[in-house]
């Protein structure tokens, strides 16, 4: 199936590893021009250099978005460059176990800069290049939104946020022809996850028990299928898709995990 995505600009935050690069790879296989934002250039021009070399098109910016004047930087290059962006897919992010008891002020506050604030401030410079385009915006979610996880307030009210923005960027965005929707991901084996299952005490333990909890297959979710789902919803084939959640997680938030006991 042809997407319709051939030339589109579509930026990927944090585009150059785990979910992001997954998305970035679909999309250039798609013919857009997926431009990854990150913090390091080194990988930023590695997946750029990988994909540029087979023929299609990408192109990076470096950028920390926990700074927020980054934001508009960062579409300000890219405009310069292209002229034109067509989606926005905000994806950059970390769980970084700012808990309750834990955590402090200054910690919750500098998780939201990681994790929610710069997914506004990325919409709110790239929107009036978006209207002119009738473009997307794609917000990467996660499941701790909805279940919890214990000793990460900061990242679950952030993708708590996430999902809220969703709903009301897609009402607020309207009359202007843009969609927004959201891609929610559980278990998904990325190098973030890696690191984080390899800092636990018995970390092969943990992942068996982690995977067999997963309803579909007793296995992680790949990026591939979160970017196939991303990708799909980014195009015109999913014109009149706007306002949704859209759980890419083999079952794990709305399927009764007892069933695999």
């Amino acid at each position: 199936m042809d997407l319709q995505l051939k030339d589109k600009v579509i930026i990927v935050t944090g585009g150059a590893k785990g979910i992001g690069e997954g998305i970035v790879r679909q999309l250039a296989n798609e013919g857009a021009v997926p431009v990854i934002v990150g913090r390091k250039e080194a990988d930023n021009l590695k997946l750029v250099n990988e994909i540029t070399g087979k023929g299609q098109q990408a192109f990076q910016v470096v950028a920390e978005l926990t700074q927020p004047e980054s934001a508009e930087e960062t579409i300000s290059a890219i405009v310069s460059t292209f002229g034109r962006i067509d989606g926005l897919v905000n994806n950059a992010g970390v769980n970084d176990g700012v808990g309750l008891e834990n955590g402090s002020y200054e910690a919750f506050v500098e998780s939201l800069h990681k994790n929610v604030i710069h997914y506004y401030l990325m919409a709110q410079h790239a929107l009036p290049y978006l209207k002119k385009t009738k473009g997307v915006i794609l917000n990467i979610g996660s499941k701790v939104a909805d279940t919890g996880q214990g000793g990460t307030s900061a990242y679950a009210a952030s993708n708590g946020a996430r999902n809220a923005l969703t709903r009301e960027w897609a009402v607020e965005l309207l009359p202007y022809g843009i969609r927004v929707n959201a891609v929610i991901v559980a278990e998904c084996y990325t190098p973030l996850y890696q690191t984080w299952i390899n800092s636990l005490p018995d970390s092969e333990k943990k992942l068996e028990a982690i995977t067999a909890k997963i309803p579909l297959e007793q296995r992680m979710t790949t990026a591939e299928e979160i970017a196939n789902a991303a990708v799909f919803l980014l195009s015109p084939r999913s014109s009149h898709t706007t306002g949704q959640l859209i759980y890419i997680d083999g079952g794990y938030v709305h399927l009764d995990r007892a069933i695999n006991s």
